[in-house]
């Protein structure tokens, strides 16, 4: 809801700030005197265009801000602001302020922080409906119409959106399932070649290092075995080390009791052929230890080349050959099944498109109904209005294919006739202006449960009519405001007599500037302006005793 809008040298307002409250307010004014002027401001905090026109004469620029109730926070308004980088304050009010230099350049702010025009004007569709005689937004756009037929008529569309998702996804599959197949023809060839060469390789996890340490073993052992042969010849051959111990041995033995040295010396030769023989013991060891066989490493060399240059080949590691080898036998498998898997996917995009088929049917169906209650809801407003010749119709017909979607198949269109026998067309391009704002009044009452931006502001609803069609105008407004906030700019008596709250807006001259002034009007001053607006300028004791019943009955 509006709470307050401050408005700083936009054309003849020097400086105004005005306080809004719940239910019908009115404004009136003589002609002339700047009611359209407020709804400039209005605008322009809404992100209308910022225009060099609209600074006051010698002003540097032109200041609006306007104050909202706190939106709730998981809203609509809050999840906009998110969006767009912007924080709201809990429990504070939305503050949306716009300047527009005396050189044209505009700047926008919300709780103060910079803003585009841009996002004021989606805010806009949550916190203002203007209804005027040239006004193309709210219920003049056919793109919302179908949405406020669906919650007049309490319309679930959750069905439809449902089995549109289902075949959407469905239809996707398909087509993913079509690309792959088709991609996998022009690869059969190279994959069966592919797929061939690495069964006949057999490739296994962790096999490359396996062959490469046992590679790298038989290597070295082939370099130590000539080593261990010259060893083995100094130690056990016919006159090796050992042999020629055991010689000596073999004399000490003739001789140790000659000399107490010649037992130590056989003492020591006798440890010597004892740890000979421990070495030559481990060296038989490590022989075995470290077999070498030509034609093993022959084998696992030719293996450990072709796993090397297969990995190469489709540049992977050679430990995931293996997994390369499954990968594409899959895709191989899955190519030559893949008609039957196509008909399985064609079948389930059938099954998902006549479960839309039906959902979308039935909405259909249930918006029909819903057009009929709602072109009777709206037929009830319309003589009252002195529309009574007019006819109101809400066209619900087939989209175009291309225009399905989550919401069903329909295309839904609000459409009058003006006059008997005339055909119908949209509100837009038949009513007159006058025509028009009672139309949307009709349209609103009729709709009224369901919703909309918490303020709505009607611009010379009246214009044109008088007597009990402005009382009907106004007992309608009033009924509309009693769950919102509404705005009327008007000139009938009637109507401003249904105000909860009355601006009078007048023009005032100094004989160098002139300025328009709003002020808040209390019981009598509101009398006085209904016989001003009944009597004209001079206010007769009739027009006061006619405000007084108006009041009254109101």
């Amino acid at each position: 809801m509006l709470n307050s809008l401050a408005i700083r040298d936009v054309v003849l307002i020097e400086a105004l700030d005005l306080q809004f409250g719940a239910g019908l307010g009115v404004l009136t004014g003589e002609t002339g005197a700047g009611k359209s002027i407020l709804l400039d401001a209005l605008g322009l905090a809404l992100g209308a265009r910022g225009e060099a026109g609209l600074v006051r004469q010698g002003a540097a620029q032109a200041v609006v801000t306007a104050t909202f109730d706190t939106p709730p926070a998981d809203g609509p308004i809050a999840a906009l602001l998110s969006e767009n980088g912007l924080d709201l304050d809990p429990g504070e009010p939305l503050l949306i302020r716009r300047i527009v230099k005396a050189d044209g350049g505009s700047r926008a702010f919300v709780n103060d922080q910079p803003a585009s025009a841009g996002l004021l004007r989606e805010l806009a569709t949550w916190l203002v409906e203007i209804h005027g005689q040239h006004d193309d937004r709210g219920l003049l756009n056919a793109r919302g119409h179908r949405a406020l037929l669906d919650a007049f008529g309490r319309v679930d569309a959750a069905p439809t959106a449902a089995a549109y998702k289902a075949w959407r996804e469905a239809e996707g599959a398909l087509a993913a399932a079509r690309a792959n197949i088709d991609t996998a023809q022009r690869d059969r060839d190279w994959l069966e070649h592919a797929v061939g060469e690495l069964r006949a390789l057999a490739p296994e996890p962790g096999e490359e290092e396996t062959l490469a340490a046992r590679r790298r073993t038989m290597q070295r052992a082939e370099k130590i075995a000539e080593d261990l042969a010259a060893i083995e010849n100094w130690l056990e051959g016919s006159d090796g080390g050992l042999s020629q111990l055991r010689q000596a041995a073999r004399v000490l033995e003739r001789i140790a009791g000659d000399h107490v040295a010649f037992a130590d010396a056989l003492a020591a030769i006798d440890r010597a052929v004892i740890e000979g023989a421990v070495a030559e013991d481990r060296l038989r060891t490590a022989k075995a230890d470290l077999w070498f066989d030509p034609a093993t490493l022959e084998e696992d060399e030719t293996r450990l080349f072709e796993l090397r240059g297969m990995a190469r080949k489709h540049r992977v590691q050679p430990d995931d050959l293996a997994e390369l080898a499954s990968e594409l036998a899959g895709k191989l498998a899955a190519l030559e099944a893949g008609e039957e898997g196509l008909a399985a996917l064609e079948a389930k995009l059938a099954a998902a498109r006549a479960r839309y088929d039906t959902a979308a049917d039935a909405l259909s169906a249930a918006r029909r109904e819903a057009a009929l209650r709602l072109d009777a809801a709206v037929k009830g407003e319309l003589v009252p209005l002195k529309l009574d010749a007019a006819r109101f119709c809400t066209v619900v017909a087939p989209a175009a294919r291309e225009n399905w979607s989550a919401a069903g198949k329909d295309r839904v269109e609000f459409e009058i006739s003006t006059n008997p026998g005339a055909p119908f067309a949209p509100l837009v391009k038949i009513a007159s202006g006058g025509e028009l704002s009672r139309f949307i009044l009709a349209l609103k009452v009729a709709l009224a449960e369901q919703g909309g931006a918490a303020t709505m502001i009607f611009d010379e609803i009246d214009r044109g009519v008088g007597g009990a069609v402005a009382s009907a105008i106004g007992e309608r407004l009033a009924r509309l405001a009693g769950g919102t906030q509404l705005l009327v700019v008007t000139h009938s008596p009637q109507v401003a007599a249904r105000g909860g709250h009355h601006l009078l807006i007048a023009k005032s001259h100094d004989g160098t500037v002139t300025r328009t002034g709003v002020t808040a009007l209390d019981e009598a001053a509101r009398r006085e302006e209904i016989a001003r607006m009944l009597s004209g300028a001079t206010i007769t004791p009739e027009a006061r005793a006619q405000a007084e019943r108006l009041l009254e009955t109101a």
